[in-house]
């Protein structure tokens, strides 16, 4: 069916780029290798990001899951990068949705209980938002999260995020429907200035 209007980003636009390693201070955000899948099912191990991303990981399902995301860039559905410190994998950074003909993406995040406190999730959000509204070019990136789960708001908070409304009842979890709250950043929304913060 031919669209009426020209899209936002061209197809085509987030394939033809090489995925990009972005160094913050105290770790670096890069694309995943097979060798993190041990890394990734530890930390799906961890309550905190099973009872928010509402997962659990065997090694194998790692592996899967680490290798899907190549395939994810070249088809433009999503994008992920692994946030690795001198100590090992401290979290993740993901577009779990994209849309270039809208302008739209939808981030997720996790971070694994040792890092937790030193602000890598927000500092994460705010160095992959730059890429996608520079270097991409997106209109528009949402990042939802439980109502229930106070952490996440302090994170889309400090990355810039402002709260736009709650989603009533859309995310089932194992103690029962959660309401979500929709966080979202526009292209030329002011950006925060946490290139500063100590990890």
């Amino acid at each position: 069916m031919p669209r009426l209007v020209t899209p936002a980003v061209t197809p085509g636009s987030l394939a033809r780029l090489r995925q990009p390693v972005l160094e913050l201070d105290g770790f670096v955000l890069r694309p995943w290798r097979a060798s993190d899948a041990p890394a990734v099912a530890q930390a799906y191990s961890d309550p905190g990001i099973q009872r928010w991303h509402n997962h659990s990981m065997t090694g194998p399902e790692a592996e899967d899951w680490v290798g899907s995301w190549p395939g994810r860039w070249t088809e433009e559905s999503g994008a992920g990068w692994a946030a690795d410190s001198a100590a090992g994998l401290v979290g993740q950074v993901s577009l779990r949705r994209l849309e270039l003909a809208g302008g739209l993406a939808e981030v997720s995040y996790w971070v694994v209980p040792a890092a937790r406190g030193r602000r890598v999730a927000p500092r994460a959000l705010c160095a992959v938002s730059a890429w996608l509204f520079d270097q991409l070019q997106l209109h528009r990136i949402e990042l939802v999260h439980s109502a229930r789960n106070p952490a996440s708001c302090r994170v889309a908070d400090r990355a810039g995020y402002p709260l736009e409304g709650t989603k009533r009842r859309e995310c089932l979890h194992r103690d029962g429907w959660h309401d979500m709250h929709l966080h979202a950043r526009l292209a030329g929304d002011p950006r925060p200035a946490l290139a500063g913060m100590m990890p």
